[in-house]
């Protein structure tokens, strides 16, 4: 179950219910997020949670059934908006586009894709300072400087950045210069660096693995909120199959079934999730449609020449053209709602 307390909760409340729960064979944790005081509460026994609602200091208590408490829709039926400040928010209702390159490169190629971005309309660039990537030999990013031009650049024009950090140590380095944090497929089960990202004030985008389960996808989230980090984005990006004509197959199903299944905003990356150029616009737009609440794309100016993922990455033709087909998405995928469709 899950025991949100009031602002006026006391320690000494808390180790009464603490004892109570104990001794009927509950275990009991107590989360401090940003904003909100939980307990989560795990037992094989019956209770009647009336019994717990009536303790001091407790303001609410819901059962909940998910291995994954705190990121259920079970218990929080409103959506979770995350605000970026400057009226930038993503969340239900509030549709957010990413896009950028995979890695950022140089001075020259931000300020451009700066300038793009800004031009349409497009508030949260994305772009890799530091890339895991599965040759060793392979472009690794631009590292830390790379970073702070980045986000000197994108801040100038009033964009919001997000960018990928790969371990624990590098957290504290970047937290001056991202708005969101990234985990990719790669260390979606990384729980050191989940719970690291826990204790930060910064949302966290969360990939699914490469071949991982909704339901693992969610217990590493929750990973993150249980260590005082509400502030998460689910993200699609496809997973490996047999299928050998594309990279991944983007899991469409997973977008609604998620938003179904957690309060947590979803996001779809349709670069990831097919990795063809030609097939980035109509499966992105499939995500769309089907609910997510925001996508995040690759783009470059001259994406054959780009140093990762050009075989994927839109140019600007095709991103301009993107950004304007996702926006009537949106917008006709709310009309199709508000008439029951």
């Amino acid at each position: 179950m899950i025991i949100k307390f009031s602002s006026d909760s006391t320690e000494e409340n808390r180790s009464q219910l603490r004892k109570f729960l104990e001794e009927n064979g509950f275990s009991f944790n107590v989360v401090r997020t940003q904003s909100n005081l939980y307990g989560v509460s795990i037992g094989k026994r019956q209770i009647d949670i009336r019994k717990v609602g009536d303790f001091a200091g407790v303001k609410d208590v819901f059962r909940v059934s998910d291995t994954y408490k705190l990121v259920s829709r079970k218990w929080r039926k409103d959506p979770t908006i995350i605000d970026l400040g400057d009226g930038v928010r993503v969340g239900e209702g509030n549709f957010g586009i990413m896009m950028g390159p995979c890695s950022i490169e140089s001075e020259e190629q931000v300020r451009d894709m700066v300038n793009f971005l800004f031009e349409s309309g497009v508030r949260i660039m994305r772009g890799g300072a530091f890339k895991p990537r599965s040759s060793p030999y392979s472009f690794q990013g631009m590292g830390l400087e790379g970073l702070k031009m980045f986000s000197n650049i994108a801040h100038e024009r009033g964009l919001k950045i997000i960018s990928e950090v790969l371990e624990p140590s590098q957290i504290d380095d970047m937290m001056p210069f991202v708005d969101i944090f990234q985990v990719g497929a790669r260390n979606n089960q990384n729980f050191s660096l989940l719970k690291a990202l826990g204790s930060v004030d910064k949302p966290v985008l969360l990939k699914r693995g490469i071949s991982g389960t909704l339901e693992e996808l969610l217990n590493s989230a929750e990973y993150i909120y249980s260590n005082g980090n509400e502030r998460i984005l689910l993200c699609e990006r496809g997973i490996r199959t047999f299928e050998g004509a594309y990279r991944n197959v983007l899991d469409i199903n997973a977008i609604p079934v998620l938003k179904a299944k957690s309060h947590l905003p979803v996001i779809v990356d349709p670069s990831h999730g097919i990795g063809l150029r030609e097939f980035v616009e109509p499966v992105g737009l499939a995500g769309i449609m089907a609910g997510a609440d925001g996508v995040i794309v690759e783009s470059h100016a001259r994406p054959e020449e780009a140093l990762s993922d050009g075989q994927q990455t839109l140019n600007y033709s095709e991103s301009k053209r993107f950004i304007e087909k996702a926006n009537r998405v949106v917008q006709l995928r709310s009309e199709l709602n508000n008439v029951g469709i």
